[in-house]
């Protein structure tokens, strides 16, 4: 069930717009005004944008071009009393997907969110056919646009011999965007070698980056190739890369502007040509500005930068991560894929994941191996189960419970069919719910198929109220 952001500062067109939306099936949310628009967009996903271009705080046209270079695949449908040619010309060329001058009617309306939420689905759908088709990127998990912007940079990225910095929180799949940039790389065929920069003293780490010769220091007995030798022709990556210290960093520099190391004890240089991914979870500039990075190699690490999202912010790919990783574990395990339950999964959904997938990683073998067929609140840890519904925090301007109840009602809903695949009895059972029960709130919802609905607010009342 998609979700629709009404930007109109007029009450009544909201009211309207809102109810004619909410009839054919659509979740929506209201802002009258920019600032409150974009802000929601920031927090809450929202699938398509209806937006006025008379608004009290923004040029509309303005608004339209800043959601565009933010949320690019929100497509959005511009509603103005004060149709004209130029207005139209210039909301289309900004990126609007159309154009709706008031009064309109209510079919109308529809008809084109729908046309735009299905034009979104079928890019949606393409993007994710070709990640799965790209054997470089199988093992990252995620369909959310956040990801989507994450698979089209490494493929652009992937076949350039510049330096990467890949930043993100722990549990992020930092290491895996690394060998998805390898495999994709004109070096796939190479070795991929990975650095833990923090595991080791800086002695210790500059014999295992560089190599050394025979007698260099107590206990070299031997020549040993350093792991930037090891990874010639391939790509080297360095895990956690700010923990490198300075008087590494600085040999480290050199390897990347000439392309040369000297291993310790030696007096002649080695040349090797490796590519460098480095990833990082602390905030780079401000080590610099500290002290504590050598600002030369910050710029020379950050040529192309990805940024990884925190679960969190994209719990859309939680229920896809759920089923991916439940059935790898099961795999691993030798136990049968496990079912999970509507309270299980609205618990996953509701926790904001701190670890990330690393995280529900473990939490899902941990209730795979200690649960029976299924995955039901018993088997999550407590900090999981005991997780604060988002719904239970109250917005400092605070909001409607009946609203707010009335779309975790519909969310709920949306989600018990589409696990059912559209079958009601199914859907009734996963919810708790008598099949007339479930019916009779399908129907007041507006969620009914189309011939079963009730009848759609006459244009002329529409009309006459906008």
């Amino acid at each position: 069930m998609s979700t629709v952001l009404i930007l109109d500062d007029e009450p009544v067109i909201r009211d309207v717009l809102g109810s004619v939306l909410a009839k054919a099936g659509f979740v929506t949310r209201e802002a009258a005004t920019a600032a409150e628009g974009l802000e929601r967009l920031a927090k809450e996903p929202i699938d398509l944008l209806l937006l006025d271009l008379m608004l009290p705080d923004r040029p509309g046209l303005e608004v339209l071009a800043e959601v565009k270079a933010k949320h690019p695949e929100v497509p959005v449908v511009v509603v103005t009393a004060y149709s004209s040619v130029e207005s139209a010309i210039s909301a289309m060329r900004e990126g609007a997907f159309h154009y709706l001058p008031k009064p309109f009617r209510n079919e109308e309306v529809v008809h084109v969110v729908r046309q735009a939420l299905e034009k979104r689905r079928l890019v949606a759908e393409n993007r994710a056919l070709k990640a799965r088709l790209d054997p470089g990127l199988k093992e990252i998990i995620g369909r959310s646009p956040s990801m989507e912007r994450v698979y089209e940079t490494i493929r652009q990225a992937a076949a350039a011999r510049s330096t990467i910095l890949i930043t993100g929180e722990s549990g992020t799949g930092k290491e895996l965007v690394a060998k998805a940039l390898h495999r994709l790389s004109p070096r796939a065929a190479g070795p991929f070698v990975t650095v833990h920069s923090g595991a080791l003293p800086p002695d210790l780490l500059e014999s295992n980056l560089f190599g050394h010769v025979r007698g260099s220091f107590t206990g070299a007995v031997a020549d040993k190739k350093g792991l930037f030798k090891a990874a010639d022709l391939g790509t080297i990556f360095f895990d956690e890369i700010g923990t490198v210290p300075l008087e590494t960093q600085a040999k480290l520099l050199r390897v990347l502007q000439e392309r040369e190391f000297l291993p310790v004890g030696a007096v002649e240089p080695q040349h090797a040509d490796v590519r460098v991914i480095a990833a990082t979870n602390a905030d780079l500039a401000k080590l610099v500005a500290e002290g504590r990075f050598r600002e030369d190699l910050f710029y020379r690490l950050c040529v192309i930068t990805i940024p990884l999202p925190p679960l969190r912010e994209r719990r859309e790919d939680v229920p896809l991560l759920v089923e991916t990783l439940l059935a790898r574990a099961a795999a691993e395990n030798g136990k049968a894929v496990p079912s999970v339950t509507p309270a299980t999964m609205k618990a996953l959904l509701d926790h904001d994941w701190p670890g990330n997938v690393r995280e529900l990683e473990n939490v899902l073998e941990r209730a795979l191996v200690l649960g029976h067929g299924i995955i039901d609140l018993d088997q999550l840890p407590d900090t999981v189960r005991r997780s604060v519904p988002r719904a239970a925090a109250l917005p400092a301007e605070g909001l409607s419970f009946k609203d707010a109840v009335a779309a975790y009602e519909r969310a709920l809903l949306s989600a018990a069919l589409h696990r059912a695949s559209g079958v009601q009895k199914r859907a009734a059972e996963l919810l708790g719910l008598k099949p007339t029960t479930l019916n009779e709130m399908l129907k007041r919802h507006g969620m009914l198929p189309r011939d079963a609905k009730e009848p759609a607010e006459p244009e002329s009342a529409a009309s006459s109220r906008a």
